[in-house]
């Protein structure tokens, strides 16, 4: 079996630039664990995040939650400053730039680099941590009859 280009492991260092987070339009998708961290962070309960926070997505036969995103496609929970969530953002968020699609080669690592100038900076992930961060998002459970 060969090993995968980060054997060696990949420098990554988030600089709070946010551009993760704004502009464009995407997908925050939450799991059951996402969803208690979440409501022990606000004090409230999930339907009341759903309602608030939330949109569901049909995802090809399986619904998920996703956050929902401001007029311009900024996370509903970015403020001038930052992630006001921070403590309690969700895995995807967490698990940033960690994620299957930029892992599958140098270059896509690179291309995803173009856009996130933390990565390629700061200190080395090794091939353990990065495997663990991949092995907890294949973990979650994010169908939405899992999490409520």
């Amino acid at each position: 079996m060969n090993k995968p280009f980060y054997k060696e492991g990949l420098k990554f260092e988030c600089v709070r630039c946010s551009a993760c987070c704004r502009f464009d339009p995407g997908y925050v998708f939450l799991s059951a664990s996402d969803m208690d961290r979440l409501a022990s962070f606000f004090k409230i309960d999930k339907k009341a995040i759903v309602e608030k926070y939330c949109r569901i997505v049909n995802m090809g036969g399986s619904r998920r939650l996703s956050f929902k995103e401001k007029k311009n496609f900024d996370c509903i929970f970015w403020k001038e400053g930052g992630c006001t969530i921070y403590e309690a953002r969700p895995l995807q968020c967490r698990s940033y730039p960690f994620w299957q699609p930029f892992l599958t080669s140098e270059e896509a690592w690179n291309k995803e680099a173009e856009n996130c100038p933390g990565m390629k900076r700061g200190k080395k992930h090794s091939l353990k941590v990065i495997e663990n961060w991949l092995e907890k998002r294949d973990n979650e459970m994010y169908k939405l009859e899992d999490i409520l």
